[in-house]
């Protein structure tokens, strides 16, 4: 498996995660609406996190997978006050 592949698919099984993470948190379901959700999450996060300095005191995959879940909450957020 070449390293592209395998960054890709490591990327989208903690999108996956997250959003399944953050659909516990606020309520939802559905497969690919966790991956879509978490993702998108992952972007959000990051560039949120890095707007407001904070650093998270974690390592490796789970600092991802945090960063991917606070992004995926703002996302639902954001969606639930658009589709009113």
């Amino acid at each position: 498996m070449s390293p592209e592949l395998q960054s890709l698919l490591i990327f989208l099984l903690t999108g996956l995660v997250a959003g399944w993470i953050a659909s516990l948190v606020l309520g939802g379901r559905g497969l690919i609406r966790h991956l879509i959700t978490g993702v998108i999450g992952a972007l959000v996060g990051g560039y949120v996190l890095k707007l407001a300095h904070v650093t998270l005191p974690l390592q490796g995959w789970v600092n991802d997978l945090v960063t991917a879940v606070i992004g995926a909450v703002i996302v639902i957020i954001i969606a639930r006050i658009i589709a009113r």
